[in-house]
């Protein structure tokens, strides 16, 4: 078959539109090779300046090739199609919407070279990719694209490529791909790995999950451009979102080498928690407890689930001594939260066969339990447990929360509570409880205790309206409260022996009760309480044959019925001390006082049927009459008290008074004057028996309350007065103190306190929230720091939360000269007097503050000093450098029972936090 040839003509026209329709498509597939490429990385931070990065990539999925659309023009040749009919489906063009570039210079295609060049400002736009960049050149022949930056004449490079795909952004120097292998070369590139940042010089992408970096600088840092340390990889393959394997690397401080290094490494970078080693830390333990080198908080972290996890710690030390703790965090979201930490530890003191030789075991159990509220809104549980030896805070070796030191007492609660909604609603609740003292060592628990209630009703109240009147206001409801309490020792704590002694009881009341208005402006109330009280243990008295009381427990089922009644009146009244006057604009402009006065009334009868008599028989057989004649209640041993035996019929008198004053507020703009409180509370109460034989009058407490400037000073105080003069063995008598040549009333007791609280915040319009203390209330310190803040800086592994903001720094170019700082102070004074010691019995200022004399340089100091003993409290001093990517702690008890230093240094980055340096000193052996 003949061809005919095409004139010359339409074949130059034909090859003009077929290289102009070329130029588009090149240009569109290479663009899309090149978002391909870029897919690799993502966050990576804007680097303004040519520097030696890391880049890790993203698989890259390989794209179907667009085909050609370009339409030739029709020829007097007519072809058979052999594939016309062909049954396999077109595949579906890759270049589905419009594809625009453009550049400020120009966009040339060389037809010798074969490539593509967007000069200036170029920029590509496909769907929601965008690329810009100083010049971008695709070589069609070697199936290339490149992109980098421009060289100015002052030879600064700018325009640096950026990438943007919906919110992702990314900035490399320059890079080399290869659209048909996929392959790629990455120069001076950045890239995130698991909190910390791989830089590098040369990256070379091997496939869509694997490549080789050169001289790559793996670091925490925020300043990308000059990390203040770097651990340098010689050479070093990264597969993205799993692993770093790299040979010889080293830490860099500042560029300088330092000789903290491995020959090969193995770094997981999982976002999803991985279990793993814990690299203990070496020690040595000083002072007179000295029990030689230490290994401290090694162990293993087990990554068990995403709602569970458990931390395995241990600590060793030459002499013998060792001490583990399991800590565990476990949370279901919307659920529940909690952790739990049992501590052991075995301590050796001195040599086997030295007289100070002493071997003992302490331990340590917390428990933290929250339920989400909206979990279950008629249930929750909850538990807060710190329980263990009483001891062990003041001689655990790990243990350095020197707050901790001062707490007397150790407390635990687990509850569960439910409410069954309807009318009357009926709850109940289940509640463990322990306390401990550690001073006397004595531990109270309730194993467990059960309350349950039925909410209030109304029997009398109409079906429609409100309730009015006497009757209709009657209401009642049931209370049930019942426990097996337990009370023992340190040392027979969970043992066998613990639950000898326990008592175990019930209560039942009833309460009812009714209100109404007297003469308009009278409250009334009157109620009565009906208690029904069940237990198992009773006692029986009776005299032996040489004069001695006996008493014999007895254990069985055994109850007793009480009641009483009392009603009670009050008021409220309003006083206004107006200072204002025409023409006048004073400073205080008006006083109000608010008195609530209050007069009760109880009646509780005697329940004489529950006491019997016994007589003591002396050697000789026969009585020793009524002097020996002693009365008493099988139910001393009862838990919820015993029966009233003498009949009380007693008047309560009770007054509060609340001042306030209206003052001209000093900002000229203010319409309304300034409300100031002048005392929050001033109560007065006392009480007359008018049953007593004797001594009917009580002594009047009064108690009061006001908070200064700007409520940031609180003051409470507080006194009795005794009506009632003394013998001369100092002990009331039933005459009048006034009677007797003495004043109205005898100050028997008298307490003050103060607390003031202060920072260079408080002298802002708007000062900032204080959140910074909440760790040490967990561990059981204060929130005002009084007794020191914690110490244990290596250890904070399950307690360290990174900052909300990393990227966020708080040094400013240009240091303010107000230096932020903070004050706490505590006075508390106590007065005795109720047997003419006439002594002041404690009388301490405490007080705790910190400065930060430059951005990143603070110091603290905690104490205090007792005015009756003379001397200072419990002293610590702290230091703090903030270091960057490090953090440098130093505190310092320089005397007292507690005397010891502790240094740190280390990385903040949780992903190193392994990599520090702490020295401590242990305080003395107690004996």
């Amino acid at each position: 078959m003949a061809f005919q040839k095409p004139s010359h003509t339409l074949a130059k026209i034909h090859l003009k539109a077929l290289q102009t329709k070329s130029f588009h498509i090149l240009l569109a597939l290479s663009f899309t090779m090149f978002i391909n490429m870029f897919c690799f990385a993502q966050d990576l931070p804007r680097s303004q300046e040519p520097i030696k990065a890391v880049s890790a990539f993203d698989p890259i999925e390989p794209m179907p090739i667009a085909q050609d659309s370009i339409v030739t023009p029709p020829l007097n040749i007519k072809l058979a199609d052999s594939i016309k009919n062909d049954s396999l489906p077109k595949k579906k063009e890759f270049l589905t919407g419009t594809v625009n570039y453009k550049a400020q210079d120009y966009v040339t295609l060389n037809q010798r070279l074969n490539q593509t060049t967007l000069y200036n400002k170029a920029e590509v736009d496909y769907g929601d990719m965008n690329i810009t960049s100083g010049i971008i050149v695709i070589d069609h022949t070697k199936n290339l694209v490149y992109a980098g930056r421009l060289k100015d004449s002052a030879g600064v490079y700018t325009q640096a490529p950026i990438f943007t795909q919906g919110a992702n952004k990314i900035e490399p120097d320059s890079i080399i791909f290869n659209t048909e292998t996929k392959k790629a070369l990455i120069y001076n590139s950045k890239t995130e790995q698991s909190g910390g940042t791989i830089i590098s010089e040369i990256t070379k992408k091997e496939n869509d999950s694997v490549f080789f970096i050169k001289n790559g600088r793996y670091t925490t840092s925020e300043n990308l451009d000059d990390p203040e340390y770097y651990f340098l990889m010689r050479k070093a393959k990264v597969v993205p979102g799993k692993k770093v394997v790299t040979g010889l690397t080293n830490l860099f401080i500042y560029d300088v080498p330092t000789p903290i290094g491995l020959p090969f490494a193995y770094f997981p970078m999982s976002k999803k928690q991985t279990s793993g080693v814990i690299i203990p830390t070496p020690g040595q333990s000083l002072g007179s407890a000295d029990r030689g080198y230490n290994l401290q908080n090694g162990g293993y972290y087990f990554a068990i689930s995403d709602y569970f996890d458990l931390a395995v710690l241990g600590d060793y030390y030459t002499n013998g001594s060792y001490g583990l703790r399991f800590e565990n965090s476990y949370a279901l979201r919307y659920k529940f939260r909690g952790n739990l930490s049992i501590r052991y530890e075995n301590l050796i003191n001195s040599e086997r066969g030295f007289p100070d030789f002493s071997k003992s075991t302490i331990y340590n159990i917390r428990w933290s339990h929250s339920q989400d509220a909206k979990a279950s809104p008629s249930s929750r549980f909850s538990a807060s447990v710190n329980l263990g030896s009483s001891r062990y805070f003041q001689q655990s070796i790990n243990q350095v929360n020197l707050a901790q030191t001062q707490n007397n007492s150790l407390n635990s609660s687990v509850s569960y509570s439910k409410t069954f909604q309807g009318e009357p609603q009926v709850n109940m609740s289940v509640t463990a409880t322990h306390s401990q003292n550690t001073n006397t060592q004595v531990v109270n628990m309730t194993l467990p205790t059960f309350q349950g209630s039925v909410g209030r009703i109304f029997p009398f109240a109409p079906k429609v309206g409100t309730k009015k009147g006497i009757i209709e206001n009657i209401n009642l409801q049931y209370n049930v409260r019942a426990e097996n309490r337990i009370q023992t020792t340190d040392s027979l704590f969970f043992k066998p022996g613990m639950f000898d002694g326990a008592k175990v009881g019930a209560v039942h009341s009833v309460p009812i009760t009714t209100n109404f208005k007297v003469f308009k402006y009278f409250s009334m109330s009157a109620s009565s309480n009906l208690e029904e009280n069940w237990t198992l243990n009773t006692v029986r008295k009776f005299g032996d044959e040489e004069g001695d009381v006996v008493t014999e427990e007895l254990d069985g089922f055994d109850r007793f019925f009480t009641y009483n009644l009392s009603t009670s009146i009050g008021t409220t009244v309003y006083g206004m001390f107006d200072f204002e006057k025409k023409g006048k604009d004073p400073k205080i402009q008006k006083i109000r006082h608010v008195m609530r006065p209050s007069i009760s009334y109880n009646i509780n009868p005697a329940f004489d049927e529950y006491y019997d008599t016994f007589e003591v028989i002396d050697a000789n057989g026969t009585t020793t009459g009524d002097l020996r004649r002693e009365d008493y209640t099988r139910f001393e041993g009862a838990l919820f008290g015993t029966p009233n035996k003498n009949y009380s019929s007693s008047m309560g008198l009770s007054l509060g008074n609340n001042f306030e004053a209206k003052v001209r507020d000093k900002d000229s703009t203010a319409t309304e004057p300034k409300k100031v409180i002048l005392l929050n509370n001033l109560n007065f109460s006392t009480s007359y028996n008018f049953a007593g034989d004797s001594l009917r009058l009580s002594p009047v407490r009064m108690s009061g309350g006001t908070q200064i400037f700007d409520s940031k000073m609180s003051i409470n105080f507080g006194a009795t007065l005794d009506p009632y003069a003394l013998n001369n063995n100092n002990r009331r008598i039933d005459q009048l103190n006034i009677k007797n040549g003495g004043s109205l009333f005898r100050l028997t007791s008298a307490n003050l306190n103060m607390s003031y609280a202060i920072s260079s915040e408080s002298f802002k319009k708007e000062p900032d929230s204080d959140n910074g203390r909440q760790e040490s209330l967990r561990s059981g310190g204060r929130d005002d720091d009084l007794f020191g803040k914690t110490q244990d800086f290596a250890d904070q592994r399950l307690s360290d939360t990174e900052d909300e903001d990393p990227k966020e720094d708080k040094l400013s170019e240009y240091y303010n000269y107000s230096i932020p700082w903070n004050l706490n102070l505590m006075f508390a004074a106590n007065y005795s007097n109720a047997a003419r010691q006439n002594q002041i019995t404690n009388t301490s200022l405490m007080f705790s503050g910190d400065v930060e004399l430059s951005p990143r340089w603070s110091v603290g100091v905690s104490s205090g000093y007792d005015f009756v003993n003379a001397g200072f409290t419990q002293t610590q001093f702290r230091f703090e450098r903030d270091l960057l990517s490090w953090r440098m702690n130093f505190s310092y008890v320089p005397f007292g029972r507690y005397a010891q230093w502790n240094f740190f240094i280390g990385i903040k980055s949780s992903l190193l936090k392994d990599l520090k340096y702490d020295k401590r000193r242990q305080p003395d052996q107690q004996l």
